[in-house]
């Protein structure tokens, strides 16, 4: 066994029995490095990732391999989950020398950690003639990488007002504009199989959420077709677990068919809170079903003891990528007997198999209703039969080989989780939905918050917390906090996200930029510190910020916030002109500032039961939430009574409210007008 066995991290604990030396990112291997004069070799991957499976089996199992490794280079294994902040500098770095980004990264680095080449997997042969090419650059051309690796260093060093030229402009929040991002966004549309034109196929919820947004504003019925035909194929496809709910991290092909089997918590979060989002403004049946599943597969699968939530399941069990997941025909005829052939006629199931090896993806193109009626079903006949069939295959499925299990749990994701639990619970109005939101939100104060310094932590597991929490921990868990206390008037939510945010402004904020750095001014200092900018199948941590000051400053009247915020949003303005494809969570967050935000003040014995009809009276997302059965002293509460007693609602709009009123229809008409 090598030091990683000392680890806590799963993908790490995976190396521990190869040859090669591996150190965990440290100062032990840094010093090693100068000390002894030698290259780095940094290996970044994470659990679920199937070619870092390949390439550990291929090359880091080897002991020829791992000899040419260790004589030459100090070698480091990296968790990207784990360590953001160091995967974020090197895949960064590989991209500036053009080559395109992806896991396992493997990046060389001068002695003094400035990178000089990297490539992701690479197969055996080509891994030890680039091992020896390296060795020998190093040994006879010194100065040439050191002066690459000075050029890479300068590059990750600049500030992105240099780097994407921004400006400090007033953000100009038009509807004009906002039409313009939309027509750029279409242009990668995929009509015929949803999302966008290319393979393979990425669950990217904040496009999603964007264009729901749009949608509200200009009713738009292309944009509404778009999503809904993306989120169908989505939910039919085989990237969603048919039997067990939950989607895997993307699909392979154009089509949403074959999946890259490994389900990630950050996925499920953000689609919880979009398909949540999506039936109240569509009421469709698929997507209820798609939440409900999801959330049980979640609490099934990906939930401790203690609340928190597991951060993925490998794509692999016995060495073979999706066997957990796939039926070959043979199995389905025994199993399902007479039911086969109309269950295989929904799922696409072929004699010689859909897949490889014979095997079956379930995955379907049509919905319960449509499919019923043309099998003489009604529907709740269809669906009583299919959920039949469903337990029988579970049942056998729970005897097979498990897939790993990360079990470490991670701050960030972990927000993302409790947003999209409680976002379906304001949608659904399912106690136990709210229950395991408000477990989780306990597990985050208590196990992922300092008690001494307030700060949070970014991993915990085996009953330790580690590592200085990233931006991106402090956004998702204000944004989940804040939908927490919208959703049961809890006030100790509000108070303790708008304290995680003075601390961010305290220890991340960057006064030049005007923007937030992705690490704590106490934490480890790299060669560089970076900012998110750019979205991704996780919204940049920035622009998860921008919309935790946004909600913040009206719930708060903290003008303070607004002002921070505008000069966020005045910085990438001029970037969401030009291409607002990478920076949807920005554009969903403009599209709520085009027209004014409703503030909506619940008082009176039945704000919970006011605030539950508010919710599900359909899809509304430029309001904020605050309410109280008796008193309180938060601005949007303060001196608001109860009418006679009854439970009065008060809409304001920029600190000026209407008349309130005592009937929810009356209030939404206020909210529609």
């Amino acid at each position: 066994m090598n030091r990683l066995a000392n680890e806590t991290s799963p993908y790490l604990l995976q190396h521990a029995h190869n040859p090669v030396d591996w150190y965990a990112w440290g100062p032990e291997a840094l010093q090693k490095a100068k000390e002894e004069n030698k290259p780095i070799l940094v290996s970044i991957g994470y659990s679920a990732c199937h070619w870092c499976h390949v390439m550990e089996r291929e090359s880091f199992e080897k002991a020829d391999i791992a000899e040419v490794m260790n004589q030459h280079f100090v070698c480091i294994k990296v968790d990207r989950e784990e360590r953001p902040d160091v995967d974020a500098i090197y895949m960064e770095s590989v991209q500036a020398m053009g080559v395109h980004g992806g896991w396992p990264l493997n990046v060389f680095l001068m002695p003094d950690a400035r990178p000089f080449y990297g490539v992701t997997y690479v197969p055996p042969r080509n891994w030890v003639n680039l091992l020896d090419s390296v060795r020998n650059a190093f040994e006879q051309h010194f100065d040439q990488l050191d002066e690459s690796a000075d050029g890479f260093a300068r590059h990750l060093n600049m500030s992105v007002t240099e780097q994407y030229y921004l400006k400090d402009e007033a953000p100009a929040f038009t509807q004009e504009a906002l039409d313009e991002m939309v027509a750029g966004l279409k242009k990668s549309f995929d009509a015929e199989k949803g999302g966008p034109r290319k393979a393979p196929k990425f669950p990217m919820p904040s496009i999603y959420g964007f264009l729901l947004r749009y949608h509200h504003l200009t009713k738009a019925e292309d944009i509404l077709r778009h999503i809904k035909h993306t989120l169908n194929r989505m939910a039919l496809g085989g990237i969603y677990d048919q039997l067990g709910g939950g989607f895997a991290r993307y699909s392979v092909d154009d089509e949403w068919f074959a999946p890259h089997f490994e389900k990630m918590l950050y996925d499920n979060g953000q689609l919880l809170t979009l398909y949540a989002e999506a039936y109240s403004l569509t009421n469709s049946d698929l997507y209820r079903k798609t939440v409900y599943q999801t959330i049980d597969f979640v609490r099934r699968e990906l939930t401790s003891e203690e609340g928190g939530f597991y951060s993925a399941l490998d794509a692999d069990s016995e060495g073979e990528e999706g066997k957990f997941y796939t039926w070959t025909t043979p199995e389905l005829r025994e199993l399902l007997g007479d039911d086969y052939p109309w269950f295989a006629e929904f799922y696409a199931i072929t004699d010689s198999g859909n897949w490889e090896h014979g095997r079956n993806i379930l995955h379907r193109t049509e919905e319960d209703p449509e499919f019923a009626t043309g099998w003489g079903m009604t529907t709740e006949q269809f669906t009583q039969k299919l959920e039949t069939a469903h337990r029988s295959l579970m049942a056998v499925r729970e005897t097979r080989i498990r897939p790993g299990l990360d079990d470490k749990i991670l701050c960030s994701w972990n927000g993302l989780m409790l947003k999209g639990l409680v976002t379906a619970y304001r949608v659904f109005g399912e106690t136990s939905f709210l229950e395991l939101a408000e477990a989780n939100a306990r597990f985050l104060r208590t196990r992922l918050t300092d008690r001494e310094t307030g700060r949070l932590w970014h991993s915990y597991k085996a009953g330790r917390a580690t590592l200085t929490a990233y931006l991106e921990d402090y956004a998702a868990v204000i944004d989940g906090y804040l939908a927490l206390y919208q959703a049961t008037f809890a006030e100790e939510w509000l108070i303790e996200a708008d304290r995680l945010a003075r601390y961010t402004l305290d220890h991340f904020w960057d006064g030049e930029d005007r923007l937030f750095f992705f690490t704590d001014e106490t934490g480890e200092a790299l060669i560089a510190r970076r900012k998110e900018v750019f979205d991704n199948v996780i919204p940049a941590s920035n622009s998860m910020m921008a919309h935790n000051l946004y909600t913040l400053s009206l719930l708060l009247d903290r003008p303070d916030y607004t002002e921070r915020l505008d000069a966020m949003m005045g910085r990438v303005q001029h970037l969401l002109a030009q291409n607002a494809d990478y920076l949807t969570h920005w554009a969903a967050l403009y599209a709520l500032r085009v027209q004014p935000t409703a503030e909506i003040a619940i008082v009176g014995p039945e704000a919970q039961a006011i605030r539950q009809q508010v919710d599900e009276a359909g899809f509304h997302p430029n309001k904020v939430l605050a309410g109280t059965k008796t008193e309180s002293a938060l601005p949007l509460l303060e001196q608001r009574t109860p009418i006679n007693g009854q439970t009065a609602i008060y809409v304001c709009y920029n600190r000026t409210c209407q008349l309130p009123v005592t009937e929810v229809e009356k209030a939404i008409a206020s909210l529609e007008a």
